[in-house]
């Protein structure tokens, strides 16, 4: 499938030519996604979806377009190319927008060093109802599970090819096997509910479906008899489930778009330290077996390790060619792109440096405080930082979780957060932000 993929790249930049673009890129995609979902131990409901995607984006002097499909047949690739180039010339000039020089493209990538595609068969959807089926009864097993509301299983395989007129070409793929439940305790007014959901890049590595289920159901018990917390100013524990999102809100600051809009709470940090001393937040796009790694980005350029904050002090933006050039810089390579859309920034992989506690001892230094472990909702002004969530997540007395909480907010400022996290010593290797659970000290918590 590869070759067809290249061939297809290949066939939609020559089809650009000959429509008159002055340059392009060609994106396919050939994917396979299984979906099932269980319920009361029978099958209630099966999705399968396979296809073949393509993407054009044409540049016509300083103006582009871009254009998608799903038929791959030879008249819709020269119908695409005309109209994407009849498009371009009636956008608006950017005299931003370039394609990467010869010198800034990928020539060598190492594939099985990644390690992101399992080699093993797509399993059978009877395999996939089993499991799904397996976490179900896991969950229901655990006493005080009045009921599982859902329980799935699922797994993708997805193979990539990009190609552009000025002389790269490069494709690769991954694969994806999932569990998740969702179990709920209680009846009426007094339910609660809470989930686990595991996702691997190759099935050997997944944890049993019994063990998904069992975490759903003892998450969703210790949530019965939930309340409000008292409001006041407090510590506030992020867990490590939801940990990553607060390191997301950073994240976003420092996206090259954010930047050149101006509208980013840290447009005017870069030099400064926003997190504490001896902190790094790394971007490494090529760890093994991980769903966000990858050797090239949305623009043909190398992906490398990179320090965004290094020893708590902001290194730089995360920029692609069309932001790199707005600003006066360098694109980090960090073009990730669709079918349908142009290149825009996007982070990888990232890792947080963990500390030497665990959450355990966190809660413990904690005293009085709220450990949450779930999030709804958000109202964050990206242009100062203002930060206000709903939360739930149990409560902590005398160093020690006393009761599960429920509709309370939590609020601050996210330049006045970021300064004072210390991490616990938690963060999952598997996932792709590589986050550990998060106390912040002095927030603001709006309960009873």
């Amino acid at each position: 499938m590869t070759d067809a993929l290249d061939d297809l790249t290949q066939q939609l930049l020559n089809a650009a030519r000959k429509a008159g673009a002055d340059g392009a890129d060609a994106l396919a995609i050939d994917g396979t996604s299984v979906s099932i979902d269980v319920l009361h131990g029978k099958l209630e409901h099966a999705e399968r979806s396979e296809g073949i995607d393509i993407g054009l984006r044409v540049l016509v002097g300083q103006r582009q377009a871009c254009v998608s499909a799903s038929d791959i047949s030879a008249q819709t690739i020269e119908t695409m190319a005309e109209r994407a180039v009849a498009m371009a010339k009636e956008a608006p000039e950017d005299r931003n927008i370039a394609q990467a020089t010869s010198e800034m493209l990928a020539h060598d990538w190492d594939l099985t060093g990644l390690d992101l595609q399992d080699p093993t068969a797509e399993p059978d959807p009877a395999d996939l109802e089993r499991d799904a089926a397996e976490a179900e009864a896991a969950a229901l097993a655990v006493k005080g599970v009045s009921q599982v509301s859902s329980s799935s299983a699922g797994y993708g395989r997805h193979q990539f090819h990009l190609a552009t007129s000025n002389g790269f070409s490069g494709g690769y793929g991954r694969t994806h096997r999932a569990i998740s439940t969702v179990a709920i305790t209680g009846e009426g007014a007094m339910m609660e509910r809470d989930y686990a959901g595991e996702m691997r890049s190759f099935q050997a590595d997944l944890p049993s479906a019994a063990e998904v289920g069992t975490k759903a159901g003892q998450r969703t018990v210790e949530r019965a008899g939930a309340r409000k917390p008292p409001t006041g100013a407090y510590p506030v524990l992020y867990d490590e489930r939801i940990s990553s999102s607060l390191i997301g809100h950073l994240l976003s600051a420092v996206n090259g778009a954010m930047i050149a809009r101006g509208s980013s709470w840290l447009r005017d940090a870069l030099g400064e330290q926003i997190l504490p001393d001896g902190i790094n937040l790394i971007e490494d796009p090529h760890r093994p077996r991980i769903s966000g790694s990858r050797p090239f980005d949305g623009e043909g350029l190398a992906t490398r390790v990179r320090k965004i904050v290094d020893g708590g002090t902001l290194t730089g933006w995360t920029l692609d060619i069309a932001t790199a050039n707005k600003l006066g810089l360098q694109s980090t390579a960090s073009a990730s792109r669709g079918t349908s859309a142009p290149p825009s920034p996007s982070i990888s992989n990232v890792t947080l440096t963990q500390g030497e506690s665990s959450k355990e001892d966190l809660i413990a230094q904690m005293g009085t405080g709220l450990l949450v472990t779930s999030m709804i909702g958000s109202t964050i002004n990206p242009t100062t930082g203002d930060y206000s969530r709903g939360a739930s997540g149990f409560w902590i007395e005398n160093g020690q979780i006393s009761y599960p909480v429920n509709e309370c907010t939590i609020a601050s400022n996210l330049r006045d957060m970021m300064r004072r996290i210390v991490p616990a010593n938690d963060a999952e290797p598997h996932l792709s932000r590589m986050v550990p659970s998060l106390l912040v000290e002095g927030m603001t918590i709006a309960g009873d």
